[in-house]
């Protein structure tokens, strides 16, 4: 009997690539193992956590071109799209509303229904990640307020669709700028 670490691995009783009962190829057992604990990893791995987003845009009035609202991240001033947890008491969309005039002060009218979803790795305290699903609301900007709470705690910068996917990290989020201009209809006044 041989040991890993501090557990016992019996031999097993069948022939393991090399023909010879009771003498399986290490290469084998070290297989087995990795196999073994990415399924203990699995088991383990909690499910994603989930944020809620807005997609702030507006149409350009002179040129008839649509815009998005970027923003930087207060901590690595990532280009981001205002986002939250969620709140006690506020459906996914009110979040949504809420995080965009709290990080970027802005005012409009949401779509109720979420046009879609992106993934990422969020850094938390002690610098541990956790996945992370973001859940995604068109929000239609018709002001932005002079005052909000995160003034001056980050940069914004309205810009097309085809240049936000450039500049954000997230591949999801890449494909719904690249979506939302594809399927945009403006609203009728």
């Amino acid at each position: 009997m041989t040991a890993v670490g501090s557990l016992p691995i019996r031999p097993c009783h069948s022939t393991l690539k090399t023909g010879h009962p009771e003498k399986p190829e290490r290469k084998t057992i070290v297989n087995l193992i990795r196999r073994i604990a990415g399924d203990v990893h699995l088991m383990f791995r909690r499910p994603a956590r989930i944020q809620y987003a807005a997609l702030c845009y507006r149409v350009r009035k002179k040129r008839g071109t649509l815009e998005v609202l970027l923003i930087t991240s207060r901590d690595t001033g990532r280009w981001v799209i205002p986002k939250g947890w969620p709140m006690t008491g506020r459906r996914p969309y009110e979040v949504a509303v809420r995080e965009a005039f709290e990080e970027a002060g802005v005012k409009g009218r949401v779509n109720k229904t979420s046009i879609g979803h992106y993934m990422y790795r969020k850094g938390m305290a002690g610098g541990l990640k956790t996945e992370c699903k973001v859940r995604v609301y068109a929000l239609e900007v018709a002001s932005l307020a002079t005052n909000f709470p995160e003034k001056g705690q980050r940069r914004l910068e309205w810009v097309s669709c085809e240049e936000a996917a450039g500049r954000v990290h997230e591949p999801g989020l890449k494909e719904l700028f690249l979506s939302f201009e594809a399927t945009f209809v403006p609203a009728k006044a």
